[in-house]
């Protein structure tokens, strides 16, 4: 009988679709091992995280969920935040296990987990760090509680507190409140306390050289990796054989280290000989952030955004498309593109399909298989749509090339942010990206009909629980939705 193929889902945190040489063609650099995965494999060139910021569409891979049907509706959580995904839920990690996969997790969560308290513990609001946190007692609902065997990483983003690794449910060192540290410029981080074994230059490496170990262990049986890169989002630290290679800036060199990372896996996996049953995925949370600076990138004439609007954040193409690159030799063709719209949340109902499991109703209510997709680029589209969610809560509804964005700006930090719109600006945006792929005009006035049927079936998707078909589910929060002024009008 043949052996279930292997899983390792590499994830970037605020990469942009212009940053992989493969999918652009002007950038300033080339990133050589993104691309021998394009060569190897299949690049989606219309793949779309389901949010425009980092927990949301993390919530959204893991699940198969849209990210607004959990308890957040706008924003990030924090390194101290309570867990996001609801106890019971059923995650890719619980359904791979259930099949018999041995499954890990390595990097950044940023998914909430339940730290120990003292009594002295103050709630603080936003990233700050919370005193009275016990580092030296058990966390409780972590990665482990949602189908992963083994973690080891960091809690939130690399630039929230606590700065520390966690391995399974434990700090592998206690953070000395006396070491408060803080990063300015690109190198930014905020105020926290750090652990004796952390230094933020490095931990890019730290789990690299982890997630390499962990293949050797798991390589005798089907296993699920999951690599949550905290790269190259902000502190920007590319490692000293990176700096100054890109030509750019110190971006465009992290960007270098990232392609250097998924080197070093394609390498490990050559070299224990499963590389051939293993699909390797490669993409990104959501779109380039600002503190790369664009308008420093340009000037070398780099654009991490390519040819769309925006960056991470927005309702608009470059907060939300993202490089997707998978690669199978065994399975999938070799140096081919797919221009189908598929989302970063398809991954729990593709491995359904591909490991012949049905899905319960409540089970991944918002993936779809794009399996047909990734056995043949050119097959017929397997989705009929596909919502999108900025920084700031704004939805827009993906259909065909047409895109209705449900605000009248960015929702995000590119101009017009929210609330800086012109007043005589419409409240809804249309646009075609077959003809307008930079959403420069819009065409809201011109098709009334399309935007109103857009409209109710984003409307249906809310309050019916799921956009795929099965019985309705619950919404957290649903309330919240259908007191949308414009849900209640359509």
């Amino acid at each position: 009988m043949k052996r279930k193929p292997n899983l390792v889902y590499i994830l970037a945190d605020d990469m942009g679709y212009g940053d992989v040489s493969a999918l652009n063609p002007d950038a300033a650099f080339k990133t050589a091992n993104f691309d021998a995965m394009a060569d190897h494999g299949v690049v989606f060139t219309d793949a779309h995280a389901s949010s425009a910021v980092c927990t949301p569409s993390r919530y959204s891979i893991l699940t198969g969920r849209y990210n607004w049907r959990s308890g957040l509706k706008s924003g990030v959580i924090g390194g101290f935040s309570p867990p996001l995904i609801e106890s019971g839920r059923a995650t890719v990690a619980s359904l791979l296990k259930d099949q018999g996969y041995r499954t890990a997790a390595v990097g950044k969560w940023h998914l909430g987990m339940d730290f120990a308290k003292n009594p002295d513990f103050i709630e603080l609001e936003g990233f700050a760090h919370s005193p009275g946190v016990d580092y030296r007692r058990p966390i409780q609902n972590g990665p482990n509680a949602y189908g992963f065997d083994y973690f080891f990483g960091i809690s939130a983003s690399l630039d929230m507190p606590p700065y520390a690794y966690i391995e399974n449910d434990r700090f592998t060192a206690v953070p000395d409140p006396g070491r408060v540290l803080g990063g300015e410029g690109k190198e930014f981080f905020r105020e926290g306390p750090l652990a004796p074994d952390f230094a933020h230059e490095q931990v890019l490496d730290v789990l690299t050289d982890r997630v390499l170990a962990k293949l050797e262990e798991l390589r005798e049986e089907p296993f699920f990796l999951y690599f949550a890169l905290p790269a190259p989002h902000t502190p920007i630290f590319p490692a000293p054989a990176f700096r100054g290679k890109s030509g750019t800036n110190a971006y465009g060199d992290f960007v270098l280290h990232c392609d250097d990372v998924v080197g070093r896996v394609r390498n490990k996996l050559n070299e224990l000989g499963i590389r051939d049953n293993t699909l390797l995925i490669y993409t990104s949370d959501n779109g380039c952030s600002p503190m790369a600076d664009f308008e420093e990138l340009r000037a070398y004439g780099h654009n991490p955004s390519h040819v769309f609007r925006g960056m991470k954040a927005d309702i608009y193409e470059g907060g939300h498309r993202v490089p997707l690159l998978m690669e199978w030799p065994e399975g999938m063709p070799k140096g081919e593109s797919c221009d189908r719209l598929v989302c970063l949340g398809d991954l729990m109902a593709t491995l359904a399909e591909l490991l012949e499991v049905r899905l319960a109703d409540n089970q991944g209510e918002d993936s779809v298989s794009i399996l047909p997709l990734m056995k043949n680029p050119e097959a017929d589209e397997v989705r009929r749509d596909l919502v999108h969610q900025s920084i700031d809560g704004s939805l827009s509804l993906r259909r065909g090339c047409y895109k209705l964005a449900l605000c009248p700006g960015s929702g995000g930090w590119s101009n017009p942010r929210p609330g800086e719109e012109s007043p005589d600006a419409p409240a809804f945006q249309l646009f075609n990206l077959a003809e307008d792929v930079a959403e420069q005009q819009n065409l809201l006035h011109q098709f009334p009909d399309m935007v109103q049927e857009m409209k109710q079936t984003l409307k249906n998707y809310l309050c019916r629980g799921r956009s795929t078909p099965g019985a309705p589910q619950e919404s957290r929060g649903e309330a919240i939705w259908q007191s949308i002024s414009w849900a209640k009008q359509s």
